[in-house]
């Protein structure tokens, strides 16, 4: 959702990220030539080294500008736009070299001041952008520079998306207001209702509206038009966020067919190459993890056979790509007689029917009886799921990926099954990291919906890093 405020902090962001640079360059001058007393390549005077530096400056931002470092995609996001800014550093340095030879001019005093240049831009660069992150959180907790939103539809889309920007300081919305039934308005949000969006509409201005957010469209062409149009005349940011989350895929295209605008969206983009640069990926990765856990996996194999007798691993019977069914590995964490049915019919025979409810609409409970003393620290660090590094290796599952579902929860994911198991399933994935406790069974499926359609290397990257996060902090999904 690109509005002025967007625009304005990237327009800082330039000029800072300039200021930053020209600064780099002077502190690896003065490291090299000031500081060292080794002999330098040649002498280059600090007014004409730094005359050559500003020329290639504005090329640099460039660089930085076609990585995305200036998208609110990218610096929303702390470990993408870390990872880019040091590939930017890096390709900078490599034009600073390559203007060198081109020009024939001597621009580097020394080698290692390629070097220095390179730390000091990441380094710097990187707290720059923290800081302006602090001041950024700092001016949306007093109020400024917030974009107030008009939020439109009917659906349980909306009320996710008005939790989601609720926290002003995060995101820098503000849910002013909620157009549509009034069961969408999240009870815990203190905003405007309107029950018809025309009447919205009217108060855009009296509610000082900045932009607009629909996630419904409604069967009435012109009442759709009168939406988008009101953003226009207003002149505000409008944004449209489709409900159903088919149409989130990063691999829709879109084309001019019979003079209509179409949207071809595609399953994912976990086919061919794809697919096979993920399979090597993981298996390189998980053949250096099994090094370093199987000491691990011995010491809980003998605590295990002392503390809780009986079977030290548990194998389930679970579901992965095209559905087909795969033996997933655990550390046995519940008592031995249980776990080979539907834990619904384990809680009935346990007299724990009160359980049941809870287990249907998550799929999961929060104080299991099933699981052991022993198995509640396995599970709180999640060790009990080291095993599964074999079930990686052997090709069942992938390190990143959805859920490997029950075969009984097949039905409760409807339709969708087929699309969700177009890849492969995976050890953790990005509900697991979405720091998210009280998800239904439902949006789980919604955000593993989202990881198939819209699969990088960089989400697989950012998810494992976040993983290890959640388990140092024992938070998130359980």
């Amino acid at each position: 959702m690109i509005g002025k405020n967007t625009k304005f902090y990237s327009l800082i962001l330039i000029i800072i990220d300039t200021l930053v640079l020209l600064g780099a360059f002077v502190l690896a001058y003065i490291a090299r030539v000031k500081y060292d007393p080794r002999p330098l390549l040649v002498n280059i005077h600090a007014y004409d080294y730094l005359y050559a530096y500003i020329l290639i400056i504005p090329f640099w931002i460039l660089i930085f500008a076609f990585l995305g470092l200036y998208q609110s995609s990218t610096y929303n996001r702390r470990l993408v736009e870390w990872s880019k800014i040091a590939v930017g550093s890096f390709i900078g340095v490599l034009l600073v070299i390559g203007w060198q030879y081109v020009s024939g001019e001597k621009i580097l005093p020394a080698r290692l001041v390629a070097v220095y240049v390179l730390i000091a831009a990441f380094i710097l660069i990187v707290i720059e952008r923290e800081v302006l992150r602090l001041i950024r959180s700092l001016m949306f907790r007093y109020g400024k520079g917030v974009s107030r939103v008009l939020l439109i539809g009917e659906s349980e889309a909306t009320s996710d998306i008005a939790r989601n920007l609720a926290n002003t300081v995060k995101s820098g919305y503000q849910i002013v207001a909620i157009a549509g039934p009034k069961k969408i308005v999240p009870n815990e949000l203190k905003v405007q209702h309107y029950p018809l969006v025309e009447n919205a509409l009217r108060d855009i201005k009296v509610n000082n509206i900045t932009t607009i957010i629909q996630t419904d469209l409604y069967d009435s062409a012109d009442r759709n038009q009168k939406i988008l149009g009101s953003a226009q005349s207003h002149h505000i940011s409008y944004s449209f966020i489709p409900g159903e989350a088919e149409f989130y895929s990063g691999k829709n295209t879109i084309d001019v067919f019979l003079g209509y605008p179409m949207i071809s969206v595609y399953q994912t983009p976990l086919v061919g190459w794809g697919a096979i640069a993920k399979r090597i990926f993981d298996l390189i990765i998980s053949l250096v993890l099994a090094i370093i856990v199987i000491p691990i996996l011995l010491v809980i194999y003998i605590i295990k056979k002392i503390a809780d007798p009986g079977p030290a691993f548990y194998i389930s019977k679970r579901l992965s790509r095209f559905s087909e069914p795969i033996k997933l590995i655990k550390f046995r964490s519940m008592d031995a007689k249980y776990g080979a049915r539907d834990a619904s019919e384990d809680f009935r025979e346990m007299g724990r029917a009160d359980l049941i409810p809870e287990y249907e609409k998550n799929r999961k409970v929060e104080n299991d009886p099933r699981i052991t003393g022993f198995g509640k620290f396995l599970r709180a660090t999640s060790l009990d799921e080291l095993p599964q590094i074999f079930n990686v290796i052997k090709g069942d599952l992938s390190l990143v990926g959805p859920r490997p579902i029950l075969p009984q929860e097949i039905k409760l994911a409807h339709d969708r099954t087929a699309l969700l198991h177009s890849v492969k399933s995976g050890v953790t994935g990005i509900w697991q990291v979405s720091g998210r406790n009280e998800l239904t069974f439902d949006e789980r499926i919604e955000l593993e919906l989202y990881y198939a359609q819209n699969w990088t290397f960089w989400l697989d990257i950012k998810i494992l890093f976040k993983t290890i996060g959640v388990v140092l902090r024992k938070k998130g999904a359980k």
